[in-house]
């Protein structure tokens, strides 16, 4: 490595991917929204969906801090693929089968599990129309706002704002320019993870997500969990839930303690070195 290259790896979960950079290492790199746009461009930086920072933690009863940067250079509190991505390699580093990362939206708990996958303690679901949040009270059961053929989602925040309905074949619709315009709808002051979610089998679905600040990603951590939670608040499913992605399957258990479980797989598809160009 020449003294003025900047190491980083290219991480992904189900192809939700990442450009992982640890700080800790690097004490002296600032980042900024410029700076993590041009890393994330696909054209002229590395390209990926979220730029993801491993920091040292300021809480204590942390392992590291995990920061988050969508590729339109905006911070966001929570993503539950970067966070599997982020255990695994704290997990490795510290030869350990468990690991607390810290995050803007609280302390996630991460296990190794079975066949190579890692789970993650994701919190609490948010329920309540101020924690998703809201612009107005709301029923967060049955949102009552509509762009057809899309109309009344299910609200709930999993460390960020998710709408999701539930329609008869996600696949048919045409998700980017819904979710273009959804998630600025007025009733999100922070903007909302615009969430299409079809039953496909007994306690199964298929699942499309736009999120905010990234548009449509081939998966999406926290938007599984904000489903599971809102299929089972909708008596769809049960507290267990497989949902498919378009890069694969997560596991979703909704615990009666309110915790949301995660559990799915991470790949680090190569490691290199930025040019320092990138951060001027």
């Amino acid at each position: 490595m020449s003294p003025s290259a900047i190491p980083f790896s290219k991480m992904h979960g189900l192809g939700n991917d990442f450009v992982v950079m640890d700080l800790r290492k690097l004490p002296d790199l600032v980042m900024n929204e410029e700076r993590a746009k041009r890393i994330a461009d696909r054209r002229f930086g590395v390209g990926c969906d979220q730029l993801i920072l491993i920091e040292p933690p300021v809480n204590a009863e942390a392992d590291v801090f995990m920061r988050i940067y969508n590729n339109d250079g905006s911070q966001v509190d929570a993503c539950g693929n970067a966070t599997r991505c982020v255990a695994a390699v704290v997990m490795a580093e510290l030869q350990s089968g468990r690991i607390t990362i810290q995050t803007n939206a609280g302390l996630l708990h991460a296990t190794q599990a079975e066949n190579q996958l890692v789970s993650v303690n994701m919190g609490p679901a948010r329920l309540e129309w101020k924690e998703i949040p809201l612009s107005e009270e709301r029923d967060t059961l049955n949102m009552g706002i509509e762009l057809p053929p899309l109309s009344n989602p299910v609200g709930v925040n999993m460390g960020n704002p998710h709408a999701v309905f539930f329609v008869e074949d996600p696949d048919a619709l045409d998700l980017q320019t819904l979710g273009a315009q959804l998630e600025h709808h007025p009733l999100f002051p922070e903007r909302a993870n615009i969430n299409v979610a079809g039953i496909t089998a007994e306690n199964t679905l298929r699942l499309r997500v736009f999120e905010r600040g990234a548009g449509i990603t081939s998966a999406c951590g926290t938007g599984a969990c904000a489903t599971g939670v809102a299929a089972a608040r909708r008596g769809l499913t049960g507290r267990k839930t497989t949902i498919h992605l378009d890069g694969g399957p997560l596991h979703i258990e909704w615990r009666e303690d309110g915790h949301v479980i995660m559990t799915g797989p991470v790949a680090t598809a190569f490691k290199g070195e930025l040019d320092p160009s990138l951060l001027v």
